[in-house]
């Protein structure tokens, strides 16, 4: 059984792509229907930084074609300033927002800061509670700190079905081509300079086949690029999409 493969951009508002990717003189309003023409998913940054409306995220999925995900981002409240410690108030109220378009939402992705050690039970309650109330939802985990690297937080990102995210950037990021999930989940900050550089075709034929293998696998995969501007996200997300077309 093969799995899904979904290519996308983090984030679709960016006015440095008008002329790019969206018409000049296109209203910032029609940016999203225009971005679901071209690519099936995209990540929500803004939810990092302040809850949307549920009206906001109603009025998203009324824009792009039916199948189209969503993959919203924890609040960066839970993650930077609650250091995952206590995290059920901060939880409730961000599932409050997205059970409103369950059925389009791919995973939901955690981003660490870099300042945040892997401490087991601080993590495992935070799974904890993830599993009890939000097991229907997929979870990908992006960590920032090389302790996560080490063997027990694998195994319990496992333990848990929690997708370790594979975080390729210059800046040295930790890196790890782990899969530990169902879902495989990659993102691309830029090779050389985070978020505006661009990867080279040859970069990207490497991970079409890493993609293949984990497809044949069984595994849906997730890709998002934030190497977003000057359209170097685009340009690398057409080329990786060719490239694991069946």
């Amino acid at each position: 059984m093969t799995g899904k493969v979904r290519i996308g951009i983090s984030g679709w508002s960016y006015f440095d792509w008008l002329g790019i990717f969206y018409p000049y003189n296109t209203r910032s309003p029609d940016w999203l229907a225009i971005y679901a023409q071209s690519f099936d998913t995209t990540e929500i940054n803004s939810s990092f930084y302040r809850l949307p409306r549920v009206k906001t995220v109603q009025n998203w999925v009324k824009q792009v074609p039916e199948g189209f995900k969503f993959c919203p981002k924890i609040s960066k409240y839970l993650t930077h300033v609650q250091k995952l410690k206590g995290p059920e108030d901060a939880l409730e109220k961000f599932f409050g927002v997205f059970s409103h378009i369950k059925e389009h939402l791919g995973p939901v992705l955690v981003q660490l800061p870099p300042s945040l050690a892997f401490e087991e039970d601080i993590v495992r309650h935070f799974f904890e509670v993830l599993k009890k109330k939000y097991a229907d939802y997929e979870i990908a985990l992006e960590a920032r700190h090389e302790s996560w690297l080490a063997a027990g937080a694998m195994e319990l990102l496992r333990e848990y079905n929690i997708a370790w995210v594979i975080s390729q950037s210059g800046v040295g990021f930790p890196y790890a081509e782990q899969v530990t999930a169902h879902v495989v989940y990659l993102r691309f900050h830029g090779p050389e300079v985070l978020y505006q550089s661009r990867y080279s075709d040859e970069l990207m034929v490497y991970y079409g086949e890493e993609i293949r293998t984990w497809l044949q696998a069984g595994h849906d995969v997730w890709v998002y690029f934030n190497n977003c501007y000057y359209g170097n996200a685009i340009d690398n997300a057409r080329t990786l999409l060719h490239l694991t077309q069946p």
